[in-house]
């Protein structure tokens, strides 16, 4: 599907992104406010890895690729 070729590398796109916005952050340092915005953007990564898991499963599914 035309669908999950253009939504796998977008989810992909936004965990790295936010990793790197994490990582960022954290290299940067500035105290307790930095260290709360890097466990955030962390949280976020997790939960973006999750959803692009979900959908690589779904796209493998949706192609009738069974194991």
């Amino acid at each position: 599907m035309a669908f999950f070729d253009y939504l796998i590398p977008l989810a992909l796109a936004a965990v790295a992104i936010v990793l790197g916005a994490g990582l960022i952050n954290m290299w940067r340092g500035g105290g307790e406010a930095a260290a709360s915005r890097s466990q955030m953007l962390m949280r976020w990564r997790v939960i973006l890895q999750f959803v692009a898991i979900l959908i690589i499963i779904a796209a493998f599914w949706f192609q009738g690729f069974r194991p």
